[in-house]
């Protein structure tokens, strides 16, 4: 199994199959508007701009599971996204990555990955998963960790 098994849906209700994606490097993120950690969409929107020529491709999921911080219906999330951090990177729809509604690609997510002391679950927005060229999970950050942060682990895959 890997990530190109899965398929979300664009923020428009559109399907989006993750093995469009083949052969890049994904950066996977659950999203928040209304966050402490909401700006790193500036820093996720840098690293797009600075490395999508080479295969990279950063796919926003908002969530509003922690604290009530993606109250937003998608237009008012795309809106958002766009007007105040300029985001151009693929945003998808709102979605569960904890509980009896967690997203399949989550679920197989926090299988692959876990987090610290071995739990599973997502601890808050803005935890990243960074996926190479083959589907694999090879990284998982926490919300802590900025998007600059990552640009080494990201190259590295490049």
């Amino acid at each position: 199994m890997s990530a190109y098994d899965f398929t979300a849906q664009t923020l428009d209700g559109q399907p989006a199959p993750l093995a469009a994606h083949r052969g890049e490097v994904m950066l996977i993120v659950n999203t928040a508007s209304k966050c402490g950690f909401t700006p790193q969409y500036e820093g996720l929107e840098a690293l797009w701009r600075k490395y999508k020529d080479r295969g990279l491709v950063i796919l926003g999921f908002p969530c509003n599971q922690f604290g009530a911080q993606e109250p937003g219906n998608a237009a008012e999330i795309a809106n958002f996204c766009s007007l105040t951090y300029d985001v151009s990177f693929p945003m998808m729809g709102k979605i569960d990555v904890n509980g009896p509604q967690t997203h399949p690609l989550y679920a197989w997510l926090k299988g692959e990955k876990k987090g610290v002391l071995g739990t599973a679950g997502i601890k808050w927005n803005f935890t990243k998963f960074l996926i190479d060229r083959e589907g694999k999970v090879v990284g998982r950050f926490a919300p802590t960790a900025t998007p600059a942060s990552l640009e080494g682990a990201i190259e590295a895959l490049l």
